[in-house]
């Protein structure tokens, strides 16, 4: 078998320059190594939205974004994680050879509680389904952040209960860790990680006006202008870096230490890099966004793909347990 990648993207609102960095951008590297599934974690979403007009626009728009940010569903399978309903079954099996300690030692719920999300069910057991999402294709590599391996490694915790209890029927999937510290984690406008839950987002579609109301609104220190400014512990530096050449970089940090750039010029550099890098992809999202026909037959079409392995996969769960 080739080697099989699986990962969620969640369909909780825009895409921003933490999600491209962090994991689209590396997605769509790996659709031409390996056997890709992406799919839309609208299932997931449920925890955080409870509008089905919001959760239906917000599903189209993260399909958008990644077609035109360059997934090629002729090479991965894009789908809806609730268009294979088989993930949902397979959600409550493993539930029963989940240990309750297993799910309370999990870090993101306890931080999503102290964020005031509501402590639902569904929240509690998101690492249940989060490990169906990966074991109904049998999936052997997943990419994550650091701040995600936590999750993983209860996946493969799952599958050996399981596997133990029912005989071999999953892989233990294994991480696929970027590659560099700059992918792992991008600074919001605040100087913390960018993350929606943290309200620091730059969104990889916005342009004019809100664009650069935005990035003229990161965070920097109180240095005056002509004074030498350090480029290691400046958030609008990092941002630019991530689109700068080396170059580039070299230059504008001998400008900071020399004190010959101050953060507004520094800010005005970041907005034309990030239009530049994004625009052409703007305007093909405009036109793709007028053809929902055209976009819903990819996501059907993955799924398709999707659900051939999820039925394989339960059958011999099904098989395992005496079930069937």
């Amino acid at each position: 078998m080739n080697k099989r990648i699986l990962s969620g993207v969640q369909s909780s609102g825009k895409l921003h320059l933490g999600n491209y960095f962090g994991a689209v951008k590396q997605h769509i590297e790996l659709q031409h190594e390996a056997e890709c599934f992406y799919f839309i974690a609208n299932y997931h979403a449920l925890t955080t939205i409870q509008d089905a007009k919001v959760l239906i626009k917000n599903t189209h728009d993260v399909a958008l974004d990644y077609l035109v940010l360059g997934l090629d569903p002729n090479k991965a399978a894009f789908y809806r994680q609730s268009d294979v309903p088989e993930v949902a079954e397979l959600t409550w099996i493993l539930s029963t050879v989940t240990n309750m300690g297993l799910l309370e030692r999990a870090v993101s719920y306890k931080e999503k509680i102290d964020k005031g999300i509501e402590a639902s069910v569904g929240l509690f057991t998101y690492p249940v389904l989060m490990a169906a999402d990966i074991l109904i294709v049998r999936s052997h590599f997943v990419p994550v952040g650091k701040d995600q391996v936590q999750h993983l490694e209860m996946t493969a915790d799952m599958a050996g209960k399981f596997n133990r209890a029912y005989g071999d029927v999953f892989p233990e999937p294994q991480p696929l860790i970027p590659k560099s510290e700059t992918q792992a984690k991008v600074p919001g406008i605040d100087g913390q990680k960018m993350s929606k839950s943290y309200g620091n987002t730059i969104d990889i579609f916005a342009e004019g006006k809100p664009l650069e109301k935005t990035i003229m609104s990161i965070k920097t220190d109180s240095t005056p202008l002509g004074q030498p400014l350090d480029p290691d512990k400046c958030t609008v530096f990092a941002l630019y870096s991530l689109f700068a050449t080396e170059e580039e970089k070299a230059t504008m940090a001998a400008d900071y230490r020399a004190g010959k750039i101050g953060y507004g010029q520094a800010k005005k550099l970041l907005y034309a890099k990030i239009d530049a890098y994004f625009g052409p992809f703007r305007d093909k999202r405009k036109q793709l966004a007028q053809d929902r026909a055209t976009v819903e037959d990819i996501l059907q079409a993955g799924a398709k793909k999707a659900r051939a392995e999820a039925e394989m996969t339960m059958e011999l769960v099904r098989k395992a347990t005496g079930l069937k």
